[in-house]
């Protein structure tokens, strides 16, 4: 039995909805855990690095 048109779109379009909001979910549980300071500091240290100031 093969899928009509809409019923392929309606399935791509629910998986899609489920990754974003599995995406959401994984980033709402880094930010509780404070992981987002650290994701920081990181990058500020990377970018001093580029232009030679650290």
């Amino acid at each position: 039995m093969t899928k009509t048109r809409a019923e392929t779109d309606s399935t791509k379009h629910r998986l899609a909805w489920a990754l974003i909001m599995l995406g959401a979910l994984l980033m709402a549980l880094g930010a509780w855990r404070g992981e987002v300071a650290v994701v920081l500091q990181k990058a500020i240290r990377i970018c001093l690095e580029c232009i030679g100031i650290g």
